[in-house]
């Protein structure tokens, strides 16, 4: 992983009401990247937000923080400890980090996630566990330059 990026939020962390189905609506239909995500909150202690999955998610972990995700729509194949499962809507997963996960397989769109990440993750913290299937460039489109 290169050097990690300075904490730089995401949102000026100015509302407090968020209606996740009008957010869902702005992401794009397409993605030259992984994912695309819009943030809710963006503090150093956690931040809060919403991602769509666009095509498979490799195996991957993160260093610096704690993922809480709630499956809003779509459905996907999630990977976790080594087993796999249906990620469906209202289903809520919990993992700490450095522990591989994924989404290999999307099954119907959009895919969208809630995530709570505590602390804060911030854009480049991703390590594919096979590098050659991604990095934080072909991850998020905020990384992309997108």
């Amino acid at each position: 992983m290169n050097k990690p990026l300075t904490f730089e939020p995401q949102t000026d962390n100015s509302r407090q009401i968020f209606d996740v189905f009008v957010e869902l609506a702005k992401l794009p239909d397409t993605s030259e990247t992984m994912l695309q995500d819009v943030y809710f909150s963006d503090f150093d202690s956690a931040s809060s937000r919403i991602f769509r999955i666009y095509r498979n998610l490799p195996l991957h972990y993160h260093e610096d923080c704690d993922e809480h995700l709630y499956v809003v729509s779509g459905e996907a194949i999630f990977h976790l400890n080594g087993s796999e499962s249906i990620a469906k809507p209202g289903m809520f997963v919990r993992f700490p980090r450095k522990q591989v996960h994924g989404f290999p397989k999307v099954l119907s769109h959009p895919f969208v996630i809630l995530a709570i990440d505590v602390p804060r993750r911030r854009p480049d913290d991703i390590i594919f566990v096979n590098p050659d299937e991604g990095d934080a460039k072909s991850f998020m489109a905020r990384n992309a330059g997108v």
